[in-house]
């Protein structure tokens, strides 16, 4: 028996629920995957899966196996699309979802380079901040700037830190005065970020790596950081934002550094993708296009004048 059929019927059979709908997706007979399968558990010696007149599911041992022969197989196909791609140009849609303000100030560009290179690609691009699920939203491949994560149904590339700062126009310093520690940042207008997982709350590290928690409140809050840049640069409070977004104001004293001896939790720009794209070429060009890009300490880290 080739083990790798085996393997693809037990698969398929898991993906989708029974023995009848695999056999439609795989092009077999109903009888063909059910041998197969049995053919699979006698050489194993285990049962697979539980079979019921109404469904079927893996056993725990069933399941432990599935997930083995998922990322078998994704090899097994990455290594034959490989092979029959090698000399041809990848083609179709890639479907992308990146953060706003990092998608236009910053991959628009990127994309339109990469569509250059490889001309007979599509792009999809979707900008939104919240965390979407790629899986669950049929994208490709997924942009997010967030803190270090698991993810056990995709597969993460770390590509850059997003370093963040506190910041503020001067007229508004000399207005207001400077904080001198994270607790005086309560006395000011600080203009905040909608999606924060701490809400209301900023949080910074002292030059000791403790970190300290502080209630802010402000004039204006919003869900996208190009807002609460502009409302910055205008004197309205004091901002916490990525360098990617303020990197040009700072290098022109637009803005300044706030509580510069303070430092922020880090971030990073990662690039997501599901497990079952991981044989795609267009996926991994994609991935090594903006790994190339961005992963060279950017020029807007570190941030001029901190």
């Amino acid at each position: 028996m080739d083990k790798f059929e085996g393997m693809r019927a037990f698969a398929q059979v898991v993906d989708a629920g029974g023995f009848a709908a695999a056999a439609r997706q795989m092009g077999l007979s109903r009888s063909a995957v059910n041998k197969l399968v049995i053919n699979l558990e006698d050489n194993l010696g285990v049962q697979l899966l539980h079979r019921t007149t109404r469904k079927v599911t893996p056993t725990a041992t069933g399941l432990a196996f599935y997930q083995r022969c998922v990322a078998i197989l994704a090899d097994l196909a990455e290594a034959e699309l490989a092979v029959a791609n090698l000399h041809s140009q990848p083609a179709g849609t890639l479907r992308v979802n990146a953060p706003m303000s990092f998608g236009t100030l910053h991959l628009a560009a990127a994309v339109a380079d990469f569509l250059q290179q490889y001309p007979e690609l599509d792009v999809e691009l979707s900008l939104n901040d919240r965390f979407i699920d790629p899986v669950e939203e049929g994208f490709d491949v997924t942009l997010r700037i967030a803190a270090p994560f698991d993810a056990a149904s995709l597969i993460v590339h770390k590509i850059s830190p997003a370093q963040r700062v506190i910041c503020a126009a001067p007229g508004y310093l000399a207005r207001h005065g400077s904080p001198l520690e994270p607790q005086d940042l309560r006395s000011h207008s600080c203009l905040h970020y909608g999606y924060l997982g701490a809400g209301h709350q900023w949080r910074l590290l002292d030059p000791a790596g403790e970190l300290q928690s502080v209630e802010i409140d402000g004039c204006l809050c919003s869900n996208n950081g190009e807002v609460l840049r502009e409302a910055a640069l205008k004197g309205l409070g004091i901002a916490l934002l990525p360098t990617f977004l303020i990197g040009e104001a700072l290098q022109r004293g637009l803005l300044q550094v706030v509580l510069p001896e303070y430092g922020l939790p880090d971030l990073y720009i990662w690039v997501l993708y599901p497990v079952n794209r991981h044989l795609s070429a267009k996926v991994q060009l994609f991935t090594e296009f903006i790994r190339g890009r961005f992963r060279d300490c950017p020029s807007w880290n570190p941030p001029v004048g901190s």
